[in-house]
């Protein structure tokens, strides 16, 4: 071993220490791994003994030769040296106020000490922000008053993302009582460490666009060379699908439903159109936005006017261990399904889930009970809550029939929320449509009246009719998987023979991949308009958003890379499929208050391109492992495919450094701290870790080698599989939501 790879063997050493501890993490707790290992000596030994050693190596090698690169290197130990400054002399805790009362004291978050504060607080005003209309909070606001000997020197508004900072001390909202009178401050101090490290920051995107335009550094060597492929790729795509006909059940004609579809309803912290509920609603139980032929407010207004039709159809989607439980062979089963001669079938089940008993196929048992409790808050009128109700303080609320109505409600108004559905039931029973198309009308009108001025735009209103009609990615994503395979196979037989495509062939799915651009650009943008704020906030927009970048990255570099169109195709493809997977959930909700920055898009903006990048650097190593495993004579292919990579390969890292470090200042303005140990936060930075290694090509002989190279690039996207997706489903965390 030389003495250059002592650096890269420590930060092995500390990849594996971060690994361990996410899992520890898992079982022991957050405080336990914290106390033990981010927070112990030999943990902050083992990053100081990598930085001088690092240091050494630099000036060993004499890399101040190259400026670009020496600048990058310097960035990094700079934001360690920042970090080193925080955790010897920062100090962080929190502050409780009550309104009213004064507080001079902080306690200590990591000794659970009380430390006095130089100045005395004050809570003058404090106040829940919440969603028009709604009781979901959009905003947490503290107005705070500083004093000292008894005189007020300043006064500080305190929100989420909206610091509040004074002689070095920064206060965050973090929380509040539950009687609304009190409110909880994370606090800093730390007067050296946040600067030097932002500097850091500031140092690394400046190397980083020094690599990428500097000659004879970085990207400019290597986008210089002659190596590249320019061979487009023929294809053609059919799809054809099968309905099979079965009988339907009761429901209202297409269009007196689609009236109940423009009701206003409180849904998920929100006001939104019925027809959103009745599309979550069917997604939900069966899997699709429609059901034999019938439209989502067919589907829902059936079940609430005609339960007893509905209840013996294969409407409800079940899996693995439920499905044996109900006894279907099917992957739908009807409601009477799960009720049999000794009562409901899941019941046992869930008994023992309640008592810590983990029976075989515990999650899809779960779903399947959940999905019948959401049936039964329909048939006891619970579940749709379209009746608003405004009290004498203002406050507005949202009713279903079923729910225990306020005792100071008017009459009137008590009558017409408990008896307009039955009302609309005999309207229904006598097909009096043009008398139930009228108190549909009432009620909206009710609506309109108890809810004036905390009802969204009409615009608004009416984007997301659109959006729930147009926004259907499942038959896009089998199609670009199937588009994607096909060019695939396609490619290769090209490219191996080195024949030549027509143009008028490439020109077509070029055509087809700005269309599809069009429409997932069209689709996010209806979802952000409707929502209010990017639509960046959750697992099923990134990978939407993330499914955008593929596209542009493919229509950009096909014509000077290989493999791009069939390999953005794919990735697209698997992006929109993962995308509706798992947790990935399409409902629009109100966005949490600490979302609510513009360093959040940024950072997941970033974050999405680097994923794209590295998953293009993925499917180039796992082509040119098949080339050379085949024992044939494609040395000139696997060349280029290495080419490709490397140039992918800065940007993609440079994206995936830039968008942790944004996180982290975002992280800083919202939380109080721009680094917390979050298992989200240490497998981002793994990654970024496992992907430098590749960068130092030159530094390892072994990694000169095509085999062992793309065999690296192949493992390394585990991490960001893990990191992505591992985290959310295995290892939890404050990014839970992502």
């Amino acid at each position: 071993m030389r003495v250059r790879h002592i650096p890269f063997l420590l930060l092995a050493a500390v990849t594996v220490v971060l690994m361990a501890a996410t899992f520890i993490e898992k079982t022991e707790g957050h405080s336990f791994v914290a106390t033990h290992v981010y927070g112990s000596w030999w943990f902050v030994a083992l990053w100081a003994v990598l930085a001088t050693c690092s240091v050494a190596v630099m000036l060993r090698g004499r890399l101040y030769r190259r400026p670009a690169t020496a600048l990058l290197h310097a960035a990094f130990l700079l934001i360690l040296a920042g970090a080193l400054t925080t955790r010897l002399w920062g100090e962080q805790g929190t502050v409780h106020l009550r309104l009213g009362a004064h507080e001079q004291q902080f306690v200590n978050s990591e000794n659970l000490s009380t430390v006095s504060l130089p100045f005395t607080l004050l809570l003058s005003t404090f106040e829940v922000e919440t969603y028009p209309g709604t009781l979901s909070a959009m905003d947490y606001v503290s107005v705070v008053e500083i004093l000292e000997k008894g005189d007020c020197l300043t006064s500080l508004r305190i929100s989420m993302n909206h610091i509040g900072e004074y002689a070095g001390y920064r206060f965050y909202q973090s929380g509040y009582d539950d009687d609304a009178q009190g409110t909880i401050l994370a606090m800093s101090h730390d007067p050296w460490g946040i600067g030097i490290t932002y500097a850091g920051y500031l140092l690394l995107f400046i190397s980083m666009l020094l690599l990428l335009v500097l000659p004879g550094e970085g990207l400019r060597p290597l986008l210089a060379s002659r190596r590249m492929a320019a061979i487009l790729l023929p294809a053609c795509l059919l799809g054809c699908t099968t309905m099979q006909a079965t009988e339907q059940p009761k429901t209202l004609p297409e269009r007196t439903a689609a009236e109940f579809g423009n009701l206003y309803a409180y849904y998920n912290g929100r006001i939104c159109p019925l027809q959103t509920v009745a599309r979550d609603f069917t997604t939900k139980l069966y899997g699709k936005p429609t059901y034999e032929g019938l439209t989502a407010e067919q589907v829902l207004t059936g079940w609430m006017f005609f339960p007893t039709d509905w209840t013996d159809k294969p409407f409800i989607k079940v899996k693995g261990s439920a499905r044996t439980i109900v006894g279907t062979k099917g992957s739908h089963a009807s409601y009477n399904d799960f009720f049999g001669r000794d009562g409901y079938k899941l019941e046992r089940p869930m008994t023992d889930i309640m008592r810590g008993v983990k029976p075989e196929g515990i999650q899809s048992i779960r779903e399947a009970d959940e999905k019948m409790n959401i049936l039964l808050m329909l048939f006891n009128g619970q579940l749709i809550r379209i009746f608003p109700y405004r009290a004498d303080d203002g406050t507005l609320r949202w009713y279903s029939q079923g729910d225990n109505l306020p005792k100071d409600m008017p009459e009137d108004k008590w009558t017409f929320t408990k008896k307009s559905l039955d009302y609309a039931g005999e309207l229904i029973w006598m097909k009096r449509w043009t008398d139930l198309n009228k108190l549909t009308g009432k009620i909206r009108k009710y609506q309109e009246k108890e809810a004036d001025g905390l009802l969204p735009s009409p615009a608004r209103f009416q984007a997301e009719k659109i959006y729930n009609k147009v926004e259907n990615t499942r038959p896009l994503a089998m199609g670009m998987l199937t588009l994607g395979i096909v060019l695939f196979f396609v490619y290769i037989a090209v490219w191996l023979r080195k024949q030549k495509v027509y143009r008028a062939v490439t020109a077509g799915v070029n055509i087809l991949l700005m269309l599809t651009l069009a429409y997932l650009a069209g689709v996010m943008a209806l979802r952000g308009y409707v929502s209010g704020h990017l639509p960046l906030s959750n697992g099923y927009e990134t990978m939407q958003f993330m499914a955008i970048c593929t596209l542009m990255l493919t229509l950009l570099l096909q014509r000077r890379y290989v493999l791009v169109i069939p390999f953005g195709t794919l990735l697209t493809g698997l992006t929109l499929l993962v995308s509706m997977l798992g947790e990935s959930n399409p409902q629009i909700t109100p966005l949490m208050p600490v979302l609510s920055s513009p360093l959040l898009s940024l950072h997941v903006c970033i974050i999405m391109l680097a994923y794209s990048l590295l998953a293009f650097t993925m499917f180039n190593a796992l082509t040119a492992l098949v080339l050379q495993l085949s024992r044939r004579n494609y040395d000139g292919q696997v060349a280029q495919l290495t080419h490709i990579t490397q140039v992918l390969l800065f940007p993609a890292v440079f994206c995936l450094a830039a968008g942790i470090f944004i996180g982290a200042v975002w992280a800083n303005q919202s939380w109080g701290r721009y680094w917390g140990w979050d298992p989200k936060e240490v497998w981002a930075l793994i990654t970024l870790m496992v992907y430098a290694i590749p960068l130092h090509r030159q530094t390892f002989a072994w990694l000169r080698k095509p085999l062992w190279y793309h065999l690296y690039l192949l493992l390394a996207f585990l991490s960001i599989l893990m990191t992505y997706f591992g985290v959310n489903y295995f290892l939890g965390g404050m990014h839970s939501y992502a």
